[in-house]
Formats: structure tokens, sequence, C-alpha cells
């Protein structure tokens, strides 16, 4: 079955693909070549949108951010370097607005050649049209999702690692990649490290203190010079170690050692990371978007049991605005069905504009859930959820509406 545009198209589908569309001896198999044009001729807009949008981001971000590349005295390579590690980033935010646009301008397009009318007096439905574009919204949700847990989580640290490059050493001597003076609280395993300095990079330590209260409410207190993270066991370097009993107030000296291996704690560096990472994200950040993974909100969650009010609102709202973000993208395919399929003779421009105005209106109440959420006026879910909701019921709605 060849499929063209124009009258001539319309009339050969009409003169076979209807009959076996209607349920003919031929009906799956039309099906399915109608399910690979449609695919098709939605795969190049999809392209296009990517790499228009993608640009746009780029070119955007760069001309805000160009004043400040300067200052840090970046290269063009480090420049192209700071944006490769930011694409998966940008990624995240222009697949459901490329897919948006493109599966309008198809639609659209297909509705200007009196396609989807043969298809539909074929009778097939709007929905079993539609089955290639729910393909690409699952597909693209499932992308978003691997982004968000794979790559996103690293991607702004390494990004201002790269900014910090040529910047000085501090008067410590520590370069970018280290956070000085952090400490880090495992609450539920009741064990306390206050740490000089910690490699992000490599998970490296200096001058690390470590108190840990045992059940019987005895402590073991280490002061170390260096600890490294290496085959799953923390070692400690030039160690000190103290024991306290149960309600003594007076150490118990236990002496010096050169190396001390501690295979039973259960941290590791990228617990400790996801410690700094929760510390440094305010409530306006958390309100614009979610900042951190999965794991890292899982692993905080399970380390930190009685979170406060604000704390726990901001890591839940956090959670589930991980979990909705992925799903916008299929959002997006019910929100551009009713927009580009009713028939008549419209301007492609019309379904550009309907894709701004529509992702305009997402943005907003994207942020305002957010921010109720990240604040405690409303429930974590309803807050990181709401867009979603709202829109998808909308499309449902108005798809279910057309004719």
């Amino acid at each position: 079955m060849q499929l063209c545009r124009g009258p001539r198209r319309v009339g050969r589908w009409g003169q076979s693909g209807l009959d076996n569309a209607a349920g003919g001896p031929k009906s799956q198999r039309s099906m399915r070549l109608l399910d690979r044009y449609l695919l098709r001729e939605s795969l190049m807009p999809i392209g296009y949108c990517l790499a228009f949008f993608f640009v746009f981001w780029v070119s955007f971000d760069l001309i805000g951010d160009l004043d400040e590349l300067q200052q840090r005295q970046l290269s063009v390579r480090e420049v192209a370097e700071y944006y490769a590690i930011r694409t998966p980033e940008l990624l995240v935010t222009v697949m459901p607005l490329a897919l948006l646009l493109a599966l309008l301008y198809a639609l659209t397009q297909h509705a200007r050649h009196q396609e989807l009318t043969a298809m539909r007096a074929a009778g097939v439905s709007l929905w079993r049209l539609c089955w290639p574009y729910w393909g690409l919204g699952l597909g693209f949700t499932a992308g978003v999702f691997a982004l968000n847990e794979l790559w996103v989580p690293t991607a702004s640290a390494r990004a201002e690692r790269v900014l910090a490059r040529h910047q000085a050493v501090g008067a410590a001597g520590y370069g970018p990649e280290w956070q000085t003076s952090l400490t880090f609280h495992n609450e539920r395993d009741r064990r306390v490290w206050n740490i000089g300095a910690f490699n992000r990079e490599t998970g490296e330590m200096v001058s690390a203190h470590f108190e840990w209260t045992r059940p019987d409410g005895s402590r073991r207190v280490l002061a170390a010079e260096r600890a490294r993270h290496a085959e799953g066991v923390w070692r400690f370097e030039s160690v000190k170690e103290l024991h306290y009993a149960a309600g003594a107030s007076l150490p118990d000296y236990r002496g010096e050692t050169d190396r001390l291996d501690l295979p039973e704690l259960t941290e590791t560096p990228e617990l400790i990371d996801s410690e700094i990472k929760f510390s440094e994200l305010s409530n306006t950040m958390a309100a614009k978007r979610p900042r951190l993974s999965l794991r890292e909100v899982l692993n905080y969650r399970r380390l930190h049991p009685t979170l406060g009010p604000a704390n726990r609102a901001k890591l839940e709202t956090q959670l589930h605005g991980r979990l909705a973000e992925p799903w916008t993208c299929l959002v997006v395919v019910l929100i551009a069905i009713p927009f580009g399929a009713p028939s008549g003779r419209r301007n492609v421009f019309v379904g550009a504009a309907a894709s701004i105005f529509i992702g305009f209106g997402f943005f907003v109440l994207q942020r305002l859930g957010l921010a109720l959420g990240t604040g405690g006026c409303v429930a974590a879910w309803l807050g990181a959820w709401l867009p979603n909701v709202t829109f998808a019921v909308a499309g449902w709605w108005l798809t279910s509406r057309v004719r």
C-alpha cells in the first residue's frame, strides 16, 4: 500500500484500504501498514523539532551566560564540553515540547489532505489511529526516565567543575571537586561523619571524624587523616580510636593504627553526595523542577526516617516530581490529538502557535504545583502530578469530542 499526499492518495486508499480496514481478510496487515505510515510521517518532524528546540535552548543559554563563560576564561573547546555535559538535562526539557510540536504538525498535515477523514470513514476510530503516537509517547517517556536516572543527576556537578576549571585553588589547597566542612548524618544507623574535605569525584576524605553510637549505648569514635572507599569497604588511614562505654563521659583510648578497614559500614560516596545535593537544594530551586534522582531521594529518605515537616515536603515533592516528569511525554500526545486531528485546511503555523501556548500553560502549572508541594501548601503528590492530570483529563475530553 503506497500512501501519498493529495486527492490521489485518498482515492487509492478508498479503493482497497477502506475495505481492508473495515474488516476484510487483510485488515490486520492494512492496519500494520497504516501504523508504519503514520509513524514514518511523524519521525522526520520529531527530528527537526528536537534539533530546533535544542539549538534554540543552547543559543539562548549561551547568550545569557556568555559574560560568565568569558570571566571564567573558558576556551571554545571547554564551552563545547560544558554544553555536551549538559545535553541530557537540556534534552529532558525539550523532548516534550518537540514531541508536541511534531505531532501537531503531522496531524495537521494529515487533516489538511483529508487522510484522517478517509481512514475514519473506513471504520478506524481516532483512538486506534493514534496507536503509533501512543508508542512514541511511551518511548519518549522511557527516554526521559533513563536520562533523569542515569545521566542528569551527575551532569550539573560535572558542568560546574568545567566552569571552575580555571578557578584559583582555595587557601586550603582544594580544587572545585572538593566539598569542605561537611557533616553527614546516618540517622538510621546512628552514625555521624564530620569531614574536613570530601572529593565528590573519587569519594576520598581528608580529616575524617567518625562517631558511631551502638544499640547498647556505647560509642566508637575514629579520627583519621584520610579515608577512601575501595572495593565496597571504607579504609581509614592514620587512625586514632576511642571507645565510650554506655553512659560514660570519659573515653577508653584504643591507640593509633596506620590502617583500619570497616566493611560493616553501609555508607557509600554516592550516599554522601546525595546528602550534599539535598543540603544545597533551596526551596526556590526545588520549585523550578525536580533536581534529585529517584535513587538519591530514596537513599536520603532511608537514612533520615524522622525528617521535619519542611524537609519532608520538599523531599516528597522531589520524589513525585521525578516520577511525574517522564509521563509529560504521554500527556502531550493526548493534547496534540484534539488540536491537530480535526479536519479542515488549516495553516501549519496554527499548530506551532498552539504548541507554544500549551507548553507555556503546562510550564506555569508545573511550577505552581511544585512550589505549592515544596512549601507544604498541598500534598506533595498533588503538587507534582497536578499539571499531568489536568492536561490529560482536558486532552481526553477534547479528543472524545472530535468529529
